[in-house]
């Protein structure tokens, strides 16, 4: 099947560079959310990411007004219904990705693939409450979708080789580089950098050394952009809490028990970049001031 609209749900940070990279590539491009608000302001980034371009000498002008006429935006799920294809984006919470699959199988044509963004949430769990089990596939893009090339192809346990294949080669149609991974919890990537910053936690949490020099470790001696603890504060502490709780109770592996220090900032309301607080402070614009 010929993929020309490409429907993203969710118009948040990654949803909102999802779509901007399908128009980018010619997609038509369906663009939901429940919120009005969500959309303007996921177009409004649109718009300033690609004048930026054409600041650049990247685009020109009448690119950028052709890739942004690409995009439709609407708060009723039901116009995605012309869609050849449909990668969801939404919050990474189980029920409401589980809900939205139910609804998907009702709106969408049954040749339509249904993809999820997310990051550790089962396959399985989506798959079985739709009729096309094997046109449900894990397609996670790494943030911000619009720089970063990989793209994590996951393959549920009925997952068919064509819809895998059709997958595949739209991440290449994107300029993407894509990888495969199994359906256990989080994958590879997320399953990684998770178990990569609870370790960090626990420095922090048995008093192995202070936060500015952990983060440092990792940025000065293996050459990381970020620190896991300051990756934690932009991930934000409940998601990093919510995957990591995934992985432990997907694996029942005391390795991946989430260091009680996480836990408590959650339950303290410190969330990292977005309230302000996490494992270093923020101000207004979200930049660390300590």
């Amino acid at each position: 099947m010929e993929i020309k609209t490409f429907a993203v749900i969710g118009a948040g940070q990654m949803g909102t560079g999802i779509a901007q990279v399908a128009a980018s590539k010619g997609y038509t491009v369906v663009l939901n959310s429940t919120k009005d608000v969500s959309l303007e302001k996921a177009m409004h980034n649109i718009v300033l990411g690609l004048e930026k371009s054409v600041e650049k000498g990247k685009l020109s002008p009448e690119e950028k007004d052709k890739i942004v006429k690409k995009i439709m935006v609407t708060t009723r799920l039901g116009d995605i219904a012309p869609a050849d294809f449909v990668v969801e984006s939404v919050v990474e919470d189980e029920r409401v990705k589980i809900n939205l699959f139910r609804q998907l199988e009702e709106i969408c044509r049954p040749e339509v693939i249904l993809a999820t963004n997310t990051s550790s949430v089962s396959l399985a769990k989506l798959a079985k409450v739709t009729n096309r089990s094997d046109k449900v596939i894990g397609m996670h893009f790494m943030y911000p979708p619009v720089q970063m090339k990989l793209v994590e192809i996951i393959r549920g346990l009925v997952t068919s080789d064509e819809t895998f294949h059709i997958v595949k080669q739209l991440a290449i149609n994107l300029g993407k580089t894509p990888i495969e991974s199994k359906d256990l919890p989080c994958f590879i990537t997320s399953r990684v950098i998770q178990t990569m910053i609870n370790e960090a936690i626990y420095c922090l949490y048995e008093g192995v050394s202070v936060k500015e020099d952990i983060d440092t470790a990792l940025k000065l001696g293996m050459n990381h952009p970020m620190g896991p603890l300051e990756l934690a504060d932009f991930i934000g502490l409940d998601v990093v809490l919510s995957m990591q709780q995934s992985m432990y109770e997907g694996f029942k592996d005391a390795k991946y028990r989430p260091c009680p220090l996480l836990t408590k900032y959650v339950e303290s309301g410190f969330l990292g970049r977005k309230t302000g607080r996490g494992f270093y402070q923020y101000d207004e614009k979200g930049e660390k001031i300590y």
